[in-house]
């Protein structure tokens, strides 16, 4: 009868998990898809509880008060701009937790175990120790603990394709059999170094693709786990978490009109590239806009089109963007949020920031929906973002971002740009939006020139 309750709570679980997961397809609909996958979470957790290999729970006890006392303040605490930060490190928990399982199952069982549960276990710790590794470099260059521009040196990729040769050429005599402990631990070394090595060439342009890819491979370790354990919660989760994760890598690299081995070995965003300016020298000059000037324009535009980025999170100003465009509306004009599928540094951080300041839903297009309409724009108002409106990914062949899809704002009929000085994005390059003709730099921090447009347009 246990059993049965536990298998249950086990497929209730899972399908928890894909109406979560589904749910979380859409903004308007991403609530109730975290509280469904938490609910699953849940009586996945209860299920596991009245396992009958369980003979004490004085640890298990422990281990859940632990985790409540880490996990509530990192869910009720962290800022929405520390988002990206909290997704990596709460990625370092999972994975070492599988990592963990895997040795010691090895540890314990390494004499009797089937080839299949050997080669489970394997996988675990390989994938497991990577993205360990992986997350909290991607979680320091997201922190700026670390150098946000890919660390290089010569015959880099050289050195990391034969660091992963090696890898793979233990793992395989460990499912062999060969070397026993010190070499299954060597494994876990390996495999920790090779995590620590592939992230840190990566710049920060790159951050989201690289935390949706170490996501995929923490669920991959957590289904591998499931099947060196026999748990079919975790081989579905896992499944789920891993499978997700690789999509969105791919669907993020194709939103940059790049490839997977571009992202992990072009060193986007190098220092050589840093501050250089596309195809126009050093003489081109931006031209600034008071608040003033810009709020007028503002006041009486009918259309507007918002188009966020990460300086907005920095700033925190995403309720003060939504005061402005009620204002804008209630004079008459429309507001609309363009948002680029790769802006900020996690998937959707802009959805996230804007869902929070309850702006609606159906006034956010994404850019294969709104590029062929700024033309019609009076105003494109640019808060914070840089490369992904850069117009030199379009019309500069020697530019490291040439290709990449951008927001069309360098085609409406005016441009305001919300930033604190004229520094380069992640991709570490000049944008020549800045000096266009049509363009007007509102300089200083984005809240509080929101806070002065606001000023201005109720003034008027």
């Amino acid at each position: 009868m246990r059993e049965l309750f536990v298998q249950a709570s086990y497929l209730l679980a899972s399908v928890l998990f894909i109406l979560g997961l589904k749910s979380l397809s859409r903004a308007d609909t991403a609530s109730r898809g975290v509280t469904l996958a938490a609910v699953g979470m849940l009586v996945a957790i209860v299920g596991t509880l009245m396992q009958q290999a369980i003979v004490d729970y004085r640890w298990i006890a422990l281990g859940l008060a632990v985790g409540t006392v880490i996990g509530v303040p990192l869910g009720t605490r962290v800022p929405m701009t520390a988002m990206p930060q909290r997704i990596a490190i709460a990625l370092t928990f999972g994975a070492s937790a599988a990592t963990l399982v895997g040795i010691a199952e090895f540890h314990d069982h390494a004499d009797t175990m089937a080839l299949g549960q050997l080669i489970a276990v394997a996988f675990e710790v390989t994938l497991g120790s990577l993205t360990v590794a992986g997350s909290f470099v991607a979680f320091g260059k997201l922190q700026e603990i670390l150098p946000s521009r890919p660390l290089t040196y010569r015959g880099q990729n050289a050195v990391n394709f034969v660091l992963l040769g090696v890898l793979v050429v233990v793992l395989i005599a460990v499912v062999a059999g060969v070397g026993g402990p010190p070499l299954f631990y060597g494994l876990v070394g390996l495999a920790l170094l090779a995590g620590v090595m592939l992230v840190m060439p990566i710049g920060g342009a790159d951050m989201p693709v690289v935390v949706a890819l170490l996501n995929s491979y923490s669920g991959l370790a957590s289904a591998a786990t499931g099947f060196a354990l026999s748990n079919n919660v975790l081989i579905v989760s896992g499944a789920l978490d891993g499978t997700s994760g690789f999509l969105l890598s791919m669907l993020m690299s194709k939103a940059m009109n790049r490839s997977f081995s571009n992202v992990l070995f072009g060193a986007f965003g190098s220092q050589v590239a840093a501050g250089a300016v596309a195809a126009g020298g050093n003489d081109l000059v931006a031209t600034p806009i008071s608040s003033e000037d810009a709020a007028v324009q503002l006041a009486y535009a009918n259309n507007v089109v918002v188009v966020p980025g990460y300086g907005m999170a920095v700033a925190q100003a995403q309720h003060q963007v939504r005061e402005l465009a009620e204002l804008i509306e209630k004079r008459g004009g429309e507001v609309r949020y363009a948002i680029h599928p790769v802006a900020g540094r996690m998937p959707g951080h802009m959805n996230v920031l804007l869902a929070e300041a309850n702006i609606p839903y159906d006034k956010l297009y994404d850019m294969d929906e709104i590029n062929g309409d700024l033309s019609r724009a009076d105003v494109a108002l640019i808060i914070g973002a840089n490369d992904v409106v850069n117009p030199a990914a379009r019309t500069d062949p020697t530019s490291p971002i040439y290709g990449m899809p951008i927001l069309n704002v360098d085609e409406a009929k005016s441009v305001i740009v919300l930033k604190r000085g004229m520094s380069v994005g992640f991709a570490g390059i000049d944008n020549m939006l800045f000096y266009q003709p049509r363009t007007r730099m509102l300089f200083g921090d984005a809240k509080a020139s929101l806070v002065k447009l606001v000023t201005e347009i109720k003034a008027l």
